[in-house]
């Protein structure tokens, strides 16, 4: 099993979904032999928000590139085809600002590639990476339930997951981090009892 891990808080050690995709990874590893773990931080090591160079070399086909796009194809396409390439994304999505860090953000930018990751017809969206399970540690200062209008974090994941086509996506929450030092424990635990489950 091959297991993609991606941290994108930037909050070092205080971060709560840190600690909960490192429990979710440790807990996988143990259920699996020969597991592969590989490591994605992306708030210590960002991806580039997308530029003309990088959107052209994500979404045009080479004979419309520029010499600027084709050379950065290969990484462009890369952040992509080892997505696509995992059995198990374990993802960190904090909420920031209502939804996900802008650095997570940058990255599902490079996931959603026409005729690679999702094909349009007449008969709507078809999604192609869903081969990949996902599981998605989050965690909210406040709470925020599916429907309120203020959340556009786990729904905006839920959203562009199924779009690619992404059956197998589970959201482990903690919750009213926000709310002092003891809700902060019990959601924590909550989770990796939760965790403890899949």
């Amino acid at each position: 099993m091959k297991i993609l891990h991606i941290d994108s808080s930037t909050t070092g050690q205080d971060s709560v979904t840190r600690e909960l995709t490192a429990a979710i990874v440790s807990h996988l590893v143990a259920k699996t032999s020969g597991a592969e773990v590989e490591r994605l931080d992306l708030g210590a090591n960002p991806v580039a928000h997308l530029d003309e160079v990088t959107t052209g070399a994500l979404r045009l086909p080479p004979e419309a590139q520029s010499d600027a796009m084709k050379a950065a194809a290969p990484a462009e396409l890369a952040v992509l085809q080892q997505f696509m390439g995992a059995d198990v994304a374990v993802i960190g999505a904090p909420m920031y600002n209502f939804t996900v860090p802008s650095q997570l953000k940058a990255w599902l930018d490079r996931l959603g590639v026409p005729g690679v990751s999702f094909t349009y017809s007449e008969a709507g969206p078809k999604g192609l990476a869903g081969n990949t399970r996902v599981i998605i540690a989050s965690s909210q200062g406040g709470m925020y339930e599916a429907g309120d209008p203020a959340e556009h974090q786990e729904s905006l994941l839920r959203v562009f997951f199924g779009f690619l086509g992404v059956t197998d996506l589970t959201i482990v929450r903690a919750d009213k981090i926000g709310f002092g030092p003891e809700m902060r424990a019990a959601s924590v635990a909550a989770a990796k009892d939760a965790i403890a489950a899949l």
